[in-house]
């Protein structure tokens, strides 16, 4: 004889009281004397029932309880970068005291990102691009012709998708001045990937033409601003490791950089042990600044030069916004400042 699952309807037989009575009583929104609520909870017990499906009352309240973070990169690339796993702490902690879940999806189709099928189909409320969509990603599109809403961390930067970024091109502008006014003028670019193609190499003019990532873009330009047309060495994903392939192509040139940008503090890293595996010395010899601002304990105690971000600030705010979305609200764009911190890794450039 099989097991029967214990009802809400047997529970309220059982203390005496209404469904809605005892529904009210484990939901504690409604007026239930205590005394109510006790012999509800106490039937439950005798019956081993649990509590309401949590999936079947939000379907009743038309919601799943679960915002979807579109990560760009493979979920392994987004665990090892501080910057994402920082600013999705920031948006499940903004999100906790709703009872809302995060339902984390790769944006890299092949590297296990959901199906057009799938995400046809995925109970989310809402859905935050969390590290930097591109403006014609195709995930954005279904989700938006679905109605969902959308919260974008840094991109894409497009009017139905409400928008939280910081001030890439200022930073990056910033950054390659106090470069300049060290006196350097061999300069070169380490970047994030351009697009999720699992592209690494220098950059030709048709790839800067493809450039899919406001971030990059506008790093980019912000440091050519400064400089003018720089060489620039993509990197595949943003981890030390893609820093040390980047930084040994832009170190083989016939002449050198003397300096070496790198669009993330994690790609810098990746340029100092290569420059130092070289036999180059940081900064006498070569001088390299990153962007982001996150712990670098790679370094020991040398302080890396670089534009801090306010990365749980972002994640907390983009929680915040995707729960005014949630209530019916619109919020506005955040556009948020970052500084300049100059450490220890940037010196003028060799006599």
């Amino acid at each position: 004889m099989g097991e029967h699952r214990a009802t809400l309807a047997a529970v309220a037989a059982r203390a005496g009281v209404s469904p809605s009575t005892a529904s009210l009583a484990f939901s504690g929104s409604g007026p239930v004397a205590d005394a109510t609520r006790e012999r509800v909870l106490a039937a439950a017990r005798e019956l081993g029932y649990a509590g309401p499906d949590p999936m079947a009352r939000s379907l009743r309240r038309g919601r799943s309880g679960i915002v979807g973070a579109v990560v760009g990169e493979r979920l392994l690339y987004a665990f090892r970068d501080p910057v994402a796993v920082a600013l999705l702490d920031g948006i499940a902690e903004a999100l906790s005291p709703s009872g809302t879940g995060l339902l984390l999806l790769s944006g890299d189709a092949q590297h296990g990102g959901p199906t057009t099928e799938q995400v046809s189909r995925m109970p989310v409320d809402a859905v935050v691009f969390a590290t930097c969509g591109r403006d014609d990603d195709p995930l954005l599109d279904l989700f938006l012709s679905r109605g969902v809403p959308v919260v974008a961390v840094d991109g894409p930067d497009r009017p139905d998708v409400t928008l939280l970024d910081i001030d890439d091109y200022g930073g990056a502008a910033e950054l390659a001045r106090h470069v300049a006014s060290l006196g350097h003028h061999r300069v070169a670019v380490a970047a994030l990937p351009l697009r999720l193609d699992g592209r690494r190499g220098l950059v030709d003019d048709a790839r800067r033409a493809d450039i899919g990532f406001v971030d990059c873009r506008a790093r980019l330009d912000g440091t050519e601003d400064v400089f003018g047309p720089v060489p620039v060495v993509e990197a595949r994903s943003n981890v030390v490791e893609e820093g040390e392939l980047a930084a040994r192509l832009l170190l083989a040139a016939p002449q050198r950089p003397t300096a070496i940008i790198a669009q993330s503090d994690l790609l810098a890293v990746g340029v100092i042990r290569a420059a130092e595996s070289l036999g180059l010395r940081v900064p006498d010899d070569l001088t390299v600044v990153g962007y982001d601002g996150i712990d670098t304990p790679w370094l020991g105690e040398r302080v890396l030069t670089t534009v801090v971000q306010p990365i749980t600030e972002k994640g907390r705010l983009t929680g915040r916004m995707v729960t005014e979305l949630l209530e019916g609200e619109q919020p506005s764009n955040v556009h948020l400042p970052v500084q300049l911190r100059v450490g220890t890794t940037s010196a003028p450039p060799p006599a």
